[in-house]
């Protein structure tokens, strides 16, 4: 069943909880992940924005097939910087992304974790404030923000007819999230990747009206 995020501003600690922008809360065993920029003959390494986690126990009432973990915690990240108006930033364009420019991860466990911040150097925490998810069920090829089910696009369910929509993030105004024409970026995964948990293999598509 297809399972739509709902978010909701709040002073209360959101540390090991599901939770939209914000800092991620990892194990040890995972690290923060960072894509590999080229530019004027120089390479480094540069931290993709984190967007969410997601405490795979809250799913358990949504996903009545087990497509996804009930337990632990998913986390996503892309560079989105460019779709939320910061300056300085590329886009990474329409149709699919460099595999550098997404991230999924997983850990199984919600225990031991540490939230990891990233500062600028005044040392304020960069990054929108963290917002609380809940969930609820929804059509499969709703549009919004949602786990699991088809892409709200024809077009990229004609392309990935064998994926899943993993993560589907759509437009927000309070955000000022904005992919160009009214678009949406989905998180892709073949449905026997997500059975085997290779999240790793997802890849991401931005399409627009």
């Amino acid at each position: 069943m297809p399972i739509r995020l709902l978010f909701t501003q709040t002073d209360r600690n959101l540390t090991g909880q599901s939770k939209m922008w914000g800092c991620p809360d990892l194990p040890d065993t995972l690290s923060y992940p960072e894509s590999e920029i080229a530019e004027d003959d120089e390479t480094y390494r540069n931290p993709l924005t984190f967007i969410c986690q997601i405490r795979c126990e809250d799913l358990i009432p949504f996903d009545t097939e087990g497509l996804l973990p009930h337990s632990g915690m998913l986390y996503f990240f892309a560079e989105v910087d460019y779709y939320l108006g910061a300056d300085g930033y590329d886009s990474p364009g329409m149709g699919e992304w460099p595999a550098s420019a997404i991230r999924v991860l997983y850990t199984p466990t919600g225990e031991g974790l540490h939230t990891h911040s990233l500062v600028d150097e005044q040392g304020n925490t960069l990054g929108l404030p963290p917002e609380a998810i809940t969930f609820t069920a929804c059509n499969p090829a709703s549009d919004g923000f949602k786990l699991l089910g088809l892409p709200f696009f024809d077009e990229v369910r004609e392309q990935y007819p064998a994926h899943v929509s993993l993560f589907q993030m759509d437009e927000e105004d309070k955000w000022n999230l904005r992919f160009f024409d009214s678009g949406m970026l989905s998180f892709l995964l073949s449905a026997e990747d997500l059975k085997q948990r290779r999240f790793e293999r997802t890849v991401a598509y931005l399409h627009s009206f």
